[in-house]
């Protein structure tokens, strides 16, 4: 393996036709610049230069070696220019995860501020919740407490939001005139399901009923949140779903509050540890914060 530094002083020898003028442009001593040369003939063992005068020349293998370098120091050039955008986080990848409701109403702004100002970065979003679970941790990870087993990599997580419950009812019920809604009554009523599988999400929702003294009648079951409000809209039964869930409700349909007790998911963001400096890692978790807080 040829020696890059000592190639580059060739190159500029060749170039300035002077060991003085090199190495005052490369910051070297001229006897530095000498040795390195000599070092370098013996470990081509290529004669690189003649004695002109009280100069050198340098030899057609030195010009030829000089000349046929120059794509190593283009390449080293934009490797160079690369390691300042990885440090930057300006290009590479990043690897998001989300569960539905999240993904709807965070990602889209925090997606389209990081194109913006990392737009060499390759963003990789993961529904985390139809993911199986021997997958690979995302880079960043928003999860329901509760959702999550031991993570295979170190992660630091942290609390980005609280999600209470609200009963979704027709808005012609009686019930959608109520400020607020005690859990209990909604215990003879018929229920529509709204969960892909017995998730943290459910079993919240299910241990609450039971401190109210019920288990919800399901008349139907769907597994995701706008379908089970399309059955709702239908009258066939109500349904209780997370704030975060709701969105834009359909026509004629109204969200109450429900308490007594008040079901609450709460939503957490994991950042690998491995990647927590990374610019762009730091700018995503900013703006979740952001447009979470003022809200939650």
């Amino acid at each position: 393996m040829l020696d890059v530094t000592r190639l580059r002083l060739l190159r500029a020898v060749v170039a300035t036709g002077s060991i003085r003028a090199s190495a005052t442009m490369l910051g070297y001593t001229p006897s530095a610049v000498s040795q390195q040369l000599a070092a370098l003939q013996r470990e081509t063992g290529l004669r690189l230069f003649d004695r002109a005068g009280r100069g050198i020349e340098p030899t057609s293998a030195g010009q030829t070696l000089a000349a046929e370098s120059e794509p190593l120091f283009e390449a080293l050039s934009r490797v160079e220019a690369l390691v300042g955008d990885l440090r930057a986080g300006r290009v590479g990848s990043l690897s998001i995860g989300y569960f539905g409701s999240a993904g709807e109403a965070w990602l889209p702004p925090v997606v389209a501020a990081l194109h913006t100002e990392f737009p060499e970065l390759r963003l990789d979003l993961r529904m985390t919740e139809r993911q199986d679970t021997a997958s690979a941790d995302p880079d960043i990870d928003l999860f329901v407490e509760g959702a999550k087993g031991e993570r295979g990599t170190p992660a630091d997580v942290r609390r980005l939001a609280s999600d209470p419950y609200l009963a979704v009812v027709p808005g012609d019920d009686p019930l959608a005139e109520l400020p607020e809604l005690p859990l209990a009554d909604l215990a003879a009523r018929r229920w529509v399901d709204n969960d892909l599988r017995n998730g943290p999400c459910r079993r919240i929702l299910l241990a609450a009923c039971a401190e109210a003294g019920f288990t919800p009648r399901f008349a139907v079951e769907t597994h995701d949140y706008r379908t089970a409000m399309s059955f709702v809209a239908t009258g066939v039964g109500i349904t209780v779903i997370p704030r975060l869930g709701i969105g834009g409700l359909p026509a004629g349909l109204r969200s109450v509050p429900v308490v007594s007790p008040t079901p609450v998911r709460h939503i957490a963001v994991a950042v690998k540890k491995s990647i927590a400096d990374h610019p762009a890692a730091r700018r995503a978790v900013e703006l979740l914060e952001a447009g979470i807080s003022p809200r939650e």
